[in-house]
Formats: C-alpha cells, sequence, structure tokens
C-alpha cells in the first residue's frame, strides 16, 4: 500500500505519537544550535584563556628561537624537539579542546534529553530507494538548507566585514610589525571576528531551531486511520478507561441534575444529605432521581429551591435512602411509612408557588 501523502496527514499529532518518535531517535533538533556554542565557548577561550596562551605559545617559540644554534639534527635531536612542542602545545591546548568538546555536547542536550535508539541504525529499503534519494536531494528539506547556507555564509560574511571594517588599517602593518606585538594584534582581531561570528550564529540557531522544530511536528502529523488506530491502542490502559469513567461520572452527574426540578421532594439531613425522590399518581413507590453528599448535596437544594421543590430536613430519612437506594431505583418497602409521611406533608402542606420544609 502506498504511502499517505502530506495532505492525509492532516491531524495534529498525539503526545503518545512524539513519544514513540523520541524513543525511535526522531528528535527536533539544530546543528545550529551546537555550532553556536561551540563558536560562544571559543570566543569565551581567546578571551579568558587567550593572553596565557599565547604567552605560552610566545615563550616556547622565544626559547626555540633563542637556542636555534644548539639544535641537534643529528641523532634525534630534531625528533626531541618535536616530541616537545609537541607536548607543549598539547598542555597548553588541553583544557581548550575540553571545554569545546563538552560545549557541542551541550549544544546537543540543551535542545533534547539523551537518547540511546538503535532505530537509525537499522537498514531501510528508503535508504537505498532512487525516488527516496532524489526527494531527499530536491525536497523541502534540502531547498531549505541550502537556502539556510547561504543566507548563512552571506550573514556570516558581512557580520565579519562588520567587525573588521575599522582594523583595516592594521592589516597592512601585520606585515612589518614586530614579532611580540603580531600576537596580541592577531588575539584582539580574532576575538573581534568570533564575537561577530558568535552575534550572527545566535539568530541563526535561533531561526533553525524553530524551523526545524516546525519541520518534525509536521513530520508526525497523523492521519484519521492512525487516530482512530492509536485509540483502539489506548482504549485498554488504565489512562484511558479512568477518563471514560470520569466523562460517564460528569453525563450522569449532568443527567441527575436535569432530574431535579421534576421531583416531588427533596430529603436532607440539612446540609451533608440530599436525595431527590419522584413521584406521581399511579407510580407503585417513589424514585431516587438525584442524589448526593456534601457539595453536590448543596448544589441539588439550590436547584431544587430555584425550581420550587420542596426540601424536608430528616436526616436518619436521608442517610439511609442515600446509603441504601441507587439512583432510579424504587426505594424499599421498609422505608414506605417514612417516605410516605413525608410526602403526604408535602402534598397537604403545597401551595402553587410556595412550598414548606419541616425538619
Amino acid at each position: 500500500m502506498a504511502e499517505e501523502n502530506d495532505q492525509e496527514k492532516s491531524q495534529e499529532p498525539t503526545q503518545k505519537k512524539l513519544d514513540d518518535a523520541v524513543k525511535k531517535g526522531d528528535v527536533a533538533k539544530s546543528q545550529e544550535v551546537a555550532a553556536f556554542f561551540v563558536l560562544f565557548v571559543v570566543a569565551l577561550i581567546i578571551l579568558v584563556l587567550g593572553p596565557s596562551i599565547m604567552s605560552a605559545f610566545a615563550r616556547t617559540l622565544s626559547n626555540v628561537f633563542r637556542h636555534a644554534h644548539d639544535i641537534q639534527f643529528e641523532q634525534g635531536g630534531l625528533i626531541r624537539l618535536t616530541l616537545d612542542l609537541a607536548i607543549a602545545v598539547s598542555l597548553a591546548l588541553a583544557l581548550p579542546f575540553l571545554a569545546i568538546i563538552l560545549a557541542a555536547v551541550g549544544g546537543n542536550l540543551i535542545q533534547h534529553r539523551f537518547v540511546f535508539s538503535t532505530e537509525q541504525l537499522k537498514p531501510k529499503m528508503s535508504k537505498i530507494s532512487p525516488l527516496a534519494g532524489f526527494k531527499r536531494i530536491f525536497g523541502m528539506d534540502a531547498i531549505a538548507l541550502f537556502l539556510k547556507g547561504l543566507v548563512k555564509i552571506c550573514a556570516v560574511a558581512a557580520g565579519v566585514a562588520f567587525a573588521m571594517w575599522p582594523e583595516r588599517d592594521k592589516l597592512d602593518l601585520l606585515v612589518t610589525a614586530d614579532v611580540a606585538l603580531l600576537l596580541p594584534i592577531t588575539r584582539d582581531m580574532l576575538l573581534k571576528v568570533f564575537i561577530a561570528i558568535v552575534v550572527v550564529m545566535a539568530f541563526m540557531a535561533v531561526i533553525d531551531f524553530v524551523w526545524q522544530r516546525h519541520r518534525w511536528l509536521q513530520r508526525q502529523r497523523m492521519s484519521f486511520q492512525e487516530l482512530k488506530e492509536e485509540f483502539k491502542q489506548q482504549e485498554g490502559s488504565p489512562e484511558i478507561k479512568a477518563k471514560v469513567r470520569q466523562l460517564r461520572r460528569e453525563r450522569a452527574r449532568k443527567r441527575m441534575m436535569q432530574e431535579v426540578p421534576k421531583a416531588a421532594v427533596v430529603i436532607t439531613n440539612p446540609t451533608h444529605f440530599a436525595v431527590a425522590l419522584r413521584y406521581e399518581n399511579g407510580m407503585a413507590a417513589p424514585v431516587v432521581v438525584a442524589k448526593g453528599v456534601d457539595s453536590l448535596a448543596l448544589k441539588i437544594r439550590e436547584i431544587a429551591t430555584a425550581a420550587n421543590v420542596p426540601i424536608v430536613e430528616n436526616p436518619p430519612l436521608a442517610r439511609a435512602l442515600h446509603a441504601s437506594v441507587d439512583l432510579e431505583d424504587e426505594i424499599p418497602a421498609e422505608h414506605y411509612k417514612a417516605v410516605a409521611e413525608v410526602i403526604g406533608f408535602v402534598m397537604k402542606m403545597r401551595r402553587p408557588g410556595s412550598y414548606s420544609a419541616a425538619s
């Protein structure tokens, strides 16, 4: 069966759909965010550790140049010099490299928590399909990636040009500048270049992350058939059952409240329990149409008052009816006498447009 196209997947993804995508390693992630973190850390390194690193390099090179005449090129002298320089450079750059690695990892973790999945490693026919490859090369994501690359190059170039334009006169001096001044001037220029790039990349990272999130949500969109299948799969879960029970209770309560104005009397104790009874001529016994405790009992009393339904306070009878009779059931025979006295009293005392209450 052919894969559904984007027009058919018109429904927003459910939380389960998004969670399943994350478990498979399909997450919304922008490489620009990671690149921004790396560049930001590099700029901090140049600003904070730059002077000490440059000083270490200057001392090392100065010692090499000062003792150049003592270097022995025979008997492994050049190899020892190379190793010494490599160790010195490694020690100077160890902390910056560690910070850059942590920045690259943090740039990905800040977008999404760590996810371990082998789903992306599984062989798929779509990965070797010529049609799928053509879509990847000339599809919307490929076009967006190409345009993003052009925009990024132009934006970075404009930022660097803006930062270096005031320093254009110093570029000619680098050729004739003293070696002692060459490193500080280079450091200052590099710092300005990195600051400009970091600012540009910050805007690019925000825009790209929003775009990647939008495209990811689009990829997770579902069809009506997928929604139905997911609902069927989740019907047996405790969460769905609890939700269904809650909806049923709410509907039953709403129907119950609609029956209160039709009741012949509401028996209370007076505030903790309330039981509404319906009775008409020809009925074998009164029927409980509504009952509740505390806030629900108060709501029944409010509706009864608004509908001019008589309210009779009889605590023992109210508690007994609430405990022993279900909704839409007739009262049991042991309560006939007590209920008959209440209904008889109501019918005797009731007048059009008013009612009386008794304890």
